[in-house]
């Protein structure tokens, strides 16, 4: 393992070469496994996604931005039970303090659950999504790529399975055919000198990966070490990939969830950024899954914060990150449930 202080930058991964010789495939799942233990973030090359969908979908993104704000809190997330939509800048929480990005949310395009009096308040998670009336060509396109960033995140995952000496679809009855697919547009404004400069506070993500595709616009920071940052610097046709508190969770920390963060831009410029969270069905329960003795002796154990606990349950702890994120959506639809279990267990 690297010293911390020898790490400047994320490390590069080609995806491609797990379709290469018996050598560039062994090689891949090595640097894959050093990766996600050593940093927890990672550039991606050789992804598979076509170029042109990725300029399309960030197009598309800065004209949702451009539109007038009416048409923006038409389809905002307050109106929705399953945490969809958009927010002005301010509105989403991290640890305790406001977020300077206006973003919107979109999961999988799935029906409402049925529910009774005896349904799990996750339950209510699943549904539609809102879709700007503007912007008709924005659904078709955001569920395109959603469904390539599916079929390449599961594939990656696999990946990650056989690396830790798993067998290639160990982590594939977390998702059946209803994965827990996230994506969400962010555009962080300028920020002037003296105030606030947190496009999005320290934290760490609470799903198994996160990809993150970025504009021209630097921002996005790691925590090598503690109190320790570095960029994580744009690149063309290149994602970024980190790791989330399940996957730690699911190898007792063997494979790392790091904190990160996203500083403002200057005055007089913005940042778009694109993320696509992979998560489990919400009905899962992650388990503990058995690595080989040599990788256990360098399991660290998950590092859980006190204050906002993991769950193994899926669903709740999709849930209780929802709730603490956006306070407004969870008086409106939950009130009922302001969850001993979700938020303080």
């Amino acid at each position: 393992m690297p010293h911390p202080l020898d790490i400047t930058t994320l490390p590069t991964l080609d995806l491609s070469l797990l379709d290469g010789t018996p050598e560039q495939r062994q090689g891949f799942l090595d640097d894959l496994r050093h990766a996600a233990r050593d940093v927890g973030f990672f550039y991606l090359t050789g992804h598979g996604i076509d170029g042109d969908l990725l300029s399309q979908v960030q197009n598309h993104a800065r004209q949702f931005f451009a539109l007038p704000d009416s048409e923006k809190t038409a389809v905002g997330m307050i109106n929705s039970p399953h945490f969809r939509g958009y927010n002005r800048a301010a509105s989403e929480i991290t640890r305790g303090k406001p977020d300077l990005r206006e973003q919107f949310d979109l999961g999988a395009e799935r029906d409402v659950l049925p529910q009774d009096e005896n349904s799990p308040f996750w339950a209510r998670l699943q549904g539609p999504n809102q879709w700007p009336a503007a912007l008709p060509a924005l659904k078709p396109l955001l569920l395109d790529w959603q469904q390539a960033m599916t079929r390449m995140s599961l594939r990656l995952l696999q990946a990650f399975a056989q690396a830790l000496a798993l067998p290639h679809d160990a982590f594939d009855r977390l998702y059946g055919d209803k994965p827990n697919e996230h994506i969400k547009l962010m555009r962080y404004p300028g920020q002037g000198p003296g105030g606030s400069h947190q496009g999005v506070g320290a934290h760490k993500d609470s799903g198994f990966l996160s990809f993150l595709l970025q504009d021209q616009q630097a921002g996005l920071q790691v925590e090598i070490e503690e109190g320790r940052w570095i960029d994580a610097l744009p690149r063309d046709n290149t994602l970024v990939v980190n790791i989330g508190e399940l996957l730690e969770l699911a190898t007792n920390g063997y494979l790392r969830a790091t904190v990160h963060r996203v500083v403002s831009p200057p005055k007089d410029s913005e940042r778009l950024s694109i993320a696509f969270f992979l998560g489990a069905q919400l009905d899962a329960v992650v388990p503990l899954y058995p690595l080989p003795t040599a990788l256990l002796r360098e399991a660290r154990g998950p590092a859980s914060d006190p204050d906002n606990p993991l769950f193994r349950d899926v669903g709740w702890n999709y849930l209780k990150g929802r709730l603490r994120s956006h306070p407004d959506v969870a008086q409106r639809f939950y009130a009922d449930a302001l969850i001993p279990k979700a938020l303080s267990a």
